[in-house]
């Protein structure tokens, strides 16, 4: 019994020691085994490891840097009485005679703000800030206030260039890159909301490249939550730098005020648009003369389209630009001068942005075939709101 006890133990050791050896050398000898899988995840460092950037307590030196170069604007305009219904009536003209013509004029005030981009004085807010308007006052930072005029303005982009002369330089604001701007970097708006005088508020970049809100012709606003309400039309957003981002413009709102969605047009484009209008009095883009519509799924399928890429044409203006090119109705245009047309908007602004006099590449799609066009753009006419 003691024998056979001793080879059963033996047996047992020699068999767990060759499993030891096999397992740890040749594992794959004993086949797969249902081993749990790896979960990849991204852990924070550990706090301490490293220095932390902290982010600041203040944003007072952005703001006293750019407060200097934000102004209010005053604008009133004369409104024209309607005629007496009854003033060509020779009875009621024999009792008040020339008083029913005599009508008291009255003028509407409004207000907005401004930002000053040149030391020279030149102003650069809203076209619906100074829209309609035949005075214009600017008040400065310090309180002064100056006559202005209307170097240009684009009701497109919705913006407008004054100039005052102050006698003396003016404190300019410094532009800033919005290619460098991301959702969720702190900016300040800065203006005249309500006329309660030169106001700060802070929020975050919500979104960028806003468009299809059908505020105006050409679209790519900021979206912020800092509050802007109506008066900070035409005023500075600011980034944490005091660098200016974009110029306030609208917002979304059901009751007037401020309800956390405001959007700027990015300094990018409102520097194209003033150097043009400092330059010439005016912008100057291209144009073809189509309408176009999107290309819905259905739209696609009912065409017999091949996809829903690009934009259609539905319309083209005799005698225009496309017309003489050979650019027909049910055309579906896929790029422009090698920009790619994703809708109506993109073609808009790809058009928009070339030359007029030049001649650039137009590709389409007539039917199933593919088609290559060259076409002489034009000048787009002044508030068309043609494509």
């Amino acid at each position: 019994m003691h024998r056979l006890w001793m080879i059963f133990a033996q047996t047992v050791t020699i068999s767990v020691a060759i499993l030891f050896v096999v397992t740890t050398l040749r594992p794959d000898w004993l086949g797969e085994r249902n081993t749990p899988p790896a979960v990849t995840i991204q852990e924070a460092i550990a706090p301490g490891s490293v220095p932390a950037a902290r982010a600041p307590s203040s944003y007072a030196d952005a703001a006293r840097l750019a407060l200097p170069s934000v102004v209010h604007i005053f604008t009133s305009k004369e409104i024209k009485s309607q005629r007496h219904p009854f003033a060509d009536d020779p009875l009621f003209r024999h009792f008040f005679g020339d008083r029913l013509d005599n009508q008291p004029q009255q003028r509407a005030s409004g207000l907005g703000s401004g930002v000053i981009v040149s030391p020279e004085g030149y102003v650069l807010t809203n076209n619906h800030v100074i829209e309609g308007a035949d005075d214009i006052e600017v008040a400065l930072n310090n309180g002064r206030k100056l006559p202005a005029r209307i170097v240009g303005r684009d009701p497109e982009s919705d913006l407008a260039v004054l100039q005052i002369k102050s006698g003396g330089k003016l404190p300019a604001i410094t532009f800033g890159h919005t290619d460098q701007l991301h959702v969720g970097d702190v900016v300040l708006a800065i203006g005249n909301p309500f006329g309660v005088g030169q106001t700060v508020t802070m929020g975050i970049v919500s979104a960028l490249g806003r468009s299809h809100l059908g505020i105006n012709t050409f679209e790519d606003f900021i979206q912020t939550d800092a509050a802007i309400n109506p008066g900070n039309s035409g005023g500075a957003l600011i980034d944490a730098s005091g660098n200016l981002v974009g110029i306030n413009s609208a917002i979304y709102s059901r009751t007037g005020g401020s309800l956390g969605i405001g959007f700027a047009i990015p300094v990018s484009l409102a520097r194209n648009v003033m150097e043009q209008i400092i330059q010439t009095g005016s912008v100057t883009r291209g144009w073809i003369g189509v309408e176009v519509q999107a290309i819905t799924g259905e739209l696609a399928e009912s065409f017999g389209l091949p996809s829903s890429d690009g934009t259609l044409i539905s319309g083209v203006m005799r005698g225009s630009p496309a017309d003489r090119a050979g650019i027909q109705p049910g055309d579906v245009l896929l790029t422009v001068d090698g920009r790619k047309v994703n809708d109506p908007q993109s073609m808009l602004e790809a058009i928009a942005a070339l030359r007029p006099g030049q001649k650039a590449d137009f590709e389409l799609r007539r039917g199933k075939a593919g088609i290559n066009l060259k076409v002489e753009i034009a000048r787009r006419p002044a508030l068309s709101r043609g494509d």
